[in-house]
């Protein structure tokens, strides 16, 4: 089944999304693909804020120099300056749209919301709604779209590829529906904003994260794949192997939250002199070595020297979610383990998210920017959906060389158009478990040459077994499955490749860094050729 051909489709509904949404739907019709469920994405639990210089004591080249050292010699100057930049004009744009954000009550304040500070920024620069900045702004920017009549909303659809005219371009993307139909969705232009590559793993800080199934699509199309190797793991996420991914937010160490180990002391001050504030790699690599030393399998973040009306005030959200898992944070320290977050590499795009493969864009987690570098500074990562979204629309909106274009839909139909089989889907959630388990114990935090070609080795052979399924590639799940595997054996090239230990990727082969910083590119050529080797 096809659509009528849109301007724009846009295929995920975190901040990324509904914020290019609305700001292209007055002049240009939008197709907006989103979970039927809110808590899907990762923007939703996005707690501490975003950062952005709003205070008159703050200043550009101060929070430009943060974001550079934490991204660890590998951000692209240009695209840092330019987020920066463009950062409180799209934080003025969202108070506009009416998100709650906290209050500043002190009257002695020289900006009127209530600004934190969190690891690796010198200044107090997040601005938050409370501690559920995520939700406030997904939940006033998912009205505002609900309102719009030039966006049409499709939470119907799992969209498993993208289509291509035959001179390359992207003319939009292909899914199946709840009765396992198949359906194509035309457009002028794709926009991907799907999200990460947190699912790779088995401990992550999002309840159903992503598994980079976006950053496939747009590789199967000819798209550049960029530092995958850097994936990001937040320091502190509740120890509860038995209960739901929850984020201890970083906002808990920027208020003072002390970092303990088994023997009740605190361990980050003999390591770095930014102590719990350290960037994150920095600090998940500690706690990740103090877990290795003991037996508990987490270490505490304690802030009850805080006092019980501070934690209130500054972590109600924390509180009650810790407090329905049997823990009072006002009396008790909170068992944290490091677990997957935010991916700082995916699909390369320019300033305005464009990929090279023409028609097809990528913005918020999916896409590499170059803003992150080798490790992405606290809360900078709503800020680059916001900055990228509202810089993709400006792109669209001038773009009128496909204006009054008629092609039809029908021209452009997915490859796949059998009805979908019937697979066997503990098999498929056992291949997905066993992926996870291999990524977290070779691919994670510390690794090294034999793990990854260990990792490789059984990624490889978990491929071959999705293929070896009857019906698999012609079915949503299996289709999926297919990718994620895909993108976990490139990010292990993509670890391999990188002979040398920087940011968020540190081997033990290669414990020191090279003198010059230099961004990984791979492409599915990268993929057929490694997979073709001992197949």
């Amino acid at each position: 089944m096809s659509t009528p051909i849109s301007d724009v489709l846009i295929i995920g509904g975190g901040v990324a999304g509904l914020t290019l949404a609305l700001e292209v739907a007055d002049h240009r019709s939008v197709t907006l693909v989103r979970p039927a469920q809110d808590d899907q994405g990762a923007s939703r639990w996005a707690q501490g804020g975003i950062a952005a210089v709003l205070s008159p004591d703050d200043d550009l080249d101060a929070h430009i120099n943060d974001t550079l050292v934490a991204g660890d010699g590998l951000c692209d100057i240009e695209a840092v300056r330019f987020t920066v930049t463009h950062g409180p004009a799209a934080i003025q744009w969202l108070i506009d749209k009416g998100v709650p954000f906290t209050p500043e009550h002190d009257p002695a304040a020289r900006y009127p919301y209530h600004l934190t500070r969190e690891g690796g920024h010198n200044a107090r620069r997040i601005i938050h709604a409370d501690d559920a900045t995520g939700r406030a702004v997904v939940d006033t920017l998912v009205d505002k779209v609900a309102q719009h009549p030039n966006i049409t909303q499709r939470n119907d659809l799992t969209v498993v590829g993208l289509l291509q005219d035959p001179q390359g371009a992207c003319r939009g993307a292909y899914g199946s529906d709840t009765n396992q139909q198949w359906h194509s969705l035309t457009a002028r232009h794709t926009v991907l904003a799907t999200g990460g590559a947190s699912g790779l793993y088995r401990h992550t800080t999002t309840p159903a994260p992503s598994s980079g199934e976006g950053m496939m699509m747009a590789a199967e199309l000819g798209a550049r794949l960029m530092n995958l190797e850097f994936q990001q793991f937040h320091p502190t996420c509740l120890f509860d192997p038995e209960g739901p991914a929850f984020l201890i937010s970083e906002a808990v160490r920027g208020e003072g939250g002390h970092l303990l180990n088994e023997a009740g002391e605190r361990f980050m001050l003999a390591l770095d002199k930014r102590a719990e504030l350290a960037p994150r790699d920095v600090v998940a690599r500690a706690i990740d070595a103090e877990i290795q030393r003991n037996s508990l399998g987490h270490v505490w973040l304690d802030i009850r020297h805080l006092g019980g009306k501070s934690i209130r005030h500054h972590f109600p959200t924390i509180l009650a979610h810790c407090a329905c898992r049997g823990i009072d944070i006002t009396q008790q320290a909170i068992p944290v383990v490091p677990a997957a977050h935010y991916s700082c590499g995916g699909v390369a795009t320019n300033l305005h998210g464009a990929t090279n493969v023409a028609n097809l864009y990528a913005i918020g987690e999916t896409a590499c920017t170059g803003l992150h570098g080798a490790n992405r500074m606290a809360s900078n990562s709503l800020l680059e959906c916001l900055v990228f979204a509202r810089s993709c629309a400006q792109a669209l909106l001038a773009d009128v060389a496909q204006q009054g274009q008629t092609t039809s839909g029908s021209e452009f139909q997915p490859p796949v158009q059998a009805a979908a089989a019937v697979l066997p889907k503990a098999v498929l959630r056992g291949i997905r478990q066993q992926m996870r388990t291999t990524m977290s114990q070779h691919v994670s935090i510390v690794r090294s040459a034999t793990g990854l070609s260990t990792a490789l080795a059984h990624l490889k052979s978990l491929l071959n077994s999705v293929e070896e399924i009857q019906g698999a590639l012609t079915a949503p799940e299996g289709k999926r499955l297919h990718q994620t595997l895909q993108l976990a054996i490139l990010t292990v090239l993509a670890a391999q490749h990188r002979h040398e230990s920087r940011g968020l990727h540190y081997s033990t082969d290669w414990p020191s860094r090279q003198p010059e910083a230099v961004a990984s590119s791979l492409a599915m050529k990268d993929l057929t050729d490694a997979l073709a080797t001992n197949r």
